[in-house]
């Protein structure tokens, strides 16, 4: 098995949705904000080679929306889903399994592109999967999340006959890996603060195991326990899966993947006095 992580560019969101109840004058010294108030976020993938599968895991927000969509989130930076993949060999084609952690637009944008005013799978020959219980509630959304599920990114993949679902009966499994089916050594596990039935993929990689945080723990700014997106649907449910998931972290050394810290891919984690914190940062290539 070889890992990849997959830049696709970065973007702004408020730094304030992103910190939820911490002051600004604390936040803004972990990622300072620009005169807007919004601050700079990664859109990290991580592209998993196991044989003949080539595992995609999220795609980033992809190009397809127009400009006044954009024009909110200010993307920015040299890297591109497509350029990233084409740097290590591979095209779209390539791809045979897409796994979506969850349906927001910044994970799940990339999957669809647009030709015209046609929209189909950007992996044609991929399996795109997704929790099942989680694709209900995105069908389905409450007021307050509606913004974040955009029907051009999802009702294609229902469209294309290429949709895979993932179901798991335990309501509360974030401590209790799955198996997804996909390749041997993928698994995942169930988070439901965020949103319902998000899933982050748990990899067996060269003795170590390695965690896709998604948007359980989105950056390393985000491990002190308060440090909550406002985003989230339920913050205390995040609040438990984030001191229970730390505790399974520090006794096996995990290594946790970013998908939005702007600086640092992977890090594990440290009990100290002041809680949980960074042991170290570093990049994937270096396992």
């Amino acid at each position: 098995m070889k890992l990849y992580a997959i830049e696709t560019g970065c973007f702004k969101l408020d730094g304030g949705a992103m910190f939820g109840v911490v002051p600004k004058a604390i936040w803004k010294k972990l990622n300072p904000p620009d005169e807007l108030n919004l601050c700079t976020w990664a859109m990290r993938c991580l592209l998993v080679e196991d044989g003949k599968r080539l595992v995609l895991v999220d795609t980033g927000i992809g190009n397809k929306q127009d400009d006044k969509f954009f024009s909110h989130y200010h993307l920015h930076g040299p890297d591109s889903l497509q350029g990233s993949l084409e740097k290590l060999g591979f095209t779209a084609n390539d791809i045979t399994d897409v796994l979506l952690t969850h349906l927001h637009f910044d994970h799940c944008g990339g999957a669809i592109m647009r030709k015209g005013e046609a929209l189909s799978p950007a992996f044609p020959n991929a399996t795109y999967h997704s929790h099942e219980r989680h694709w209900q509630w995105a069908t389905h959304p409450n007021a307050r999340e509606k913004a974040s599920f955009l029907k051009d990114n999802i009702e294609p993949i229902r469209n294309s006959g290429q949709l895979n679902f993932i179901s798991t009966s335990d309501e509360k499994s974030i401590l209790k890996p799955f198996g997804t089916g996909i390749v041997e050594g993928l698994d995942c596990l169930l988070a439901g603060g965020h949103t319902e039935a998000m899933m982050l993929p748990v990899i067996k990689y060269k003795g170590r195991t390695i965690v896709y945080m998604a948007d359980l723990l989105p950056s390393t700014a985000h491990i002190p326990l308060p440090y909550v997106m406002a985003y989230d649907m339920f913050p205390l449910t995040t609040l438990e899966e984030k001191a229970a998931f730390f505790k399974e972290a520090i006794d096996n050394d995990y290594v946790l993947f970013f998908e939005h810290d702007p600086l640092h891919a992977c890090c594990t984690l440290q009990l100290t006095e002041k809680g949980v914190r960074v042991k170290e940062t570093f990049p994937l290539t270096a396992l």
